[in-house]
């Protein structure tokens, strides 16, 4: 008995340090990070962004030849559909509008990345299919959340944290009516898969498989099979990308990743 109530005493007074330590390690990790720079983002919509001016619709899965695509966030408005995309980093990043792939540096380690600009031109080009509305009025906007300091000169579509805010503003000329910003308001929500789990689970797997060099896959237009091919000229030299293998009479590509 006197055991058992010797370390009741010395461990009554630790009952907070596992849940304490539980909460550091879900605030350490990459969902909490996502989920809270994504908070974020919608915050600075929430309290700058009158919702009836810009309407805005989050988490977008919509339907593409090749799977889905995921869209972050969407505001639909008379001075045009701006089509956001949220990367929570952390270091060093380097890059500029035309290179494939990026590179962030945390100390004296490197990593790359798609173009976040390139990942979105796949985002605004489905939407703009399935709004079927002038490509000028749809605008392409990164927003980095997290620690992440950009070390080289970005266009300005590319900010931090509340900063995208300022470029949306910054669209000032009327270029839809309100029944315009009506209408593709409406048909995102209507095309749009259910955000659901599976809806997620099933995307990332299509991620996975794209991202995979030895996964099968079929040519969306004609069927054949897709192979992996590397650009030789120009400024995609080197890049790796999906061709169908009936070319030059079907020319679909697709990007890696």
């Amino acid at each position: 008995m006197d055991h058992y109530l010797s370390i009741n005493e010395v461990l009554g007074p630790l009952w907070w340090v596992i849940p304490v330590a539980i909460l550091i390690g879900l605030i350490k990790s990459p969902w909490f990070k996502g989920f809270f720079g994504e908070a974020l983002v919608k915050a600075a919509a929430r309290i700058r962004l009158s919702a009836e001016t810009y309407k805005p619709i989050h988490n977008v899965t919509l339907p593409t030849l090749d799977g889905s695509t995921q869209i972050d966030h969407i505001f639909v408005s008379r001075f045009g559909i701006f089509v956001v995309e949220t990367k929570n980093m952390k270091g060093w990043i380097f890059g500029d509008e035309y290179q494939a792939q990026w590179t962030q540096k945390i100390y004296r380690k490197s990593f790359r990345f798609q173009n976040p600009l390139r990942q979105n031109y796949k985002h605004v080009k489905t939407l703009e299919s399935a709004l079927d509305v002038p490509s000028a009025v749809i605008h392409s906007i990164v927003v980095f959340t997290g620690s992440a300091k950009l070390k080289t000169r970005m266009p300005k579509s590319i900010t931090r944290g509340g900063g995208y805010v300022n470029y949306i503003k910054s669209f000032q000329e009327v270029v839809l009516s309100e029944t315009e910003v009506e209408e593709a308001f409406m048909k995102i929500q209507a095309g749009r898969l259910a955000p659901t789990r599976e809806t997620h689970r099933t995307h990332v797997a299509q991620l996975k498989t794209r991202s995979d060099p030895n996964a099968h896959r079929k040519c969306p237009k004609c069927g054949s099979s897709m192979v992996l091919r590397t650009s030789k000229r120009g400024k995609n030299a080197g890049n790796q990308f999906w061709g169908c293998s009936g070319y030059p009479e079907c020319r679909v590509v697709q990007e890696v990743g």
